[in-house]
């Protein structure tokens, strides 16, 4: 696990210096969405496929950003999901962004998930890295030094909610507005990273992107998104579900299957349970 730890740390410092180059304007591809992809996009998936290539424990690479997955080593028993650049849109607005990654062994799935982790690129360049706990570095004179254990308080005031208003149910929207009503803040970037990052440092909340009229499974992928940080929220001491059932207990069919996901602290995550167990 140490040599991924490292090729990630490298990933990181290495995505780091591309963010800050001048052009950052659109390639002629697409992604597997069908989106057209940055240029800053494709050269942080090459950066970590070039990273992880290196590493003989690596059996097998998936990114957000390309259609199927890719044997590095046959030997190897890890399996690396990741999104190399999520939220990499605002960089042009320079709102922070990140890279995500679930790390999994003998195969993907949530069953199979040993560790996961993130980067957060912003006016400072943070890590978390969850195994048996979730901790905290930062990169300082070109070195990720750790800072400290995180830990979820059991209720939070932040409030995070994705997907279009006009498309959430009308019940979604009553839990999304009751959470306001008890005073909680809104916090949303359209950065599902520097977002879920704040909730996890400010000790508490809710991030919800829930089933929608234009997409009933929500949009957040599993493999990549979906399960590192549910993982991640559950090692902190919090929750993570798709309004009824622990995340960490979904299956998947295809590298890119998405799911509606709530992440937060144990009181909030309560409440979403409550409501969606009323209306299912």
């Amino acid at each position: 696990m140490r040599d991924i730890f490292d090729a990630i740390q490298r990933s990181a410092i290495r995505i780091k210096t591309a963010i800050d180059v001048k052009d950052i304007g659109y390639s002629q591809q697409e992604n597997s969405s069908g989106e057209t992809q940055l240029q800053l996009d494709i050269q942080c998936d090459m950066i970590i496929e070039e990273e992880f290539s290196n590493i003989p424990s690596v059996h097998t690479i998936a990114s957000e950003e390309k259609e199927h997955e890719e044997l590095m080593h046959k030997d190897g028993k890890y399996f690396i999901a990741y999104d190399p650049l999520d939220g990499s849109s605002l960089v042009d607005v320079n709102l922070s962004v990140g890279s995500i990654f679930g790390i999994y062994e003998n195969g993907f799935g949530a069953e199979n998930m040993v560790a996961a982790c993130y980067v957060v690129y912003g006016p400072r360049v943070e890590m978390v890295f969850a195994e048996n706990k979730t901790k905290l570095y930062l990169l300082q004179a070109g070195e990720f030094e750790f800072v400290k254990e995180i830990r979820l308080k059991e209720k939070g005031n932040l409030n995070a909610p994705g997907g279009t208003q006009q498309n959430w149910a009308p019940y979604h929207k009553e839990l999304v507005e009751s959470f306001f009503a008890d005073g909680y803040r809104l916090r949303y970037s359209g950065g599902m990273v520097p977002d879920l990052h704040q909730i996890l440092l400010k000790g508490g909340g809710l991030f919800s992107y829930p089933g929608t009229s234009d997409k009933p499974n929500g949009k957040l992928r599993k493999l990549f998104e979906v399960f590192p940080f549910a993982y991640i929220y559950q090692k902190s001491g919090g929750d993570a579900i798709d309004g009824i059932d622990d995340l960490m207990t979904l299956s998947y069919d295809h590298i890119h299957d998405t799911a509606v996901c709530f992440f937060g602290s144990k009181y909030e995550i309560a409440r979403v349970k409550e409501v969606y167990a009323r209306n299912s």
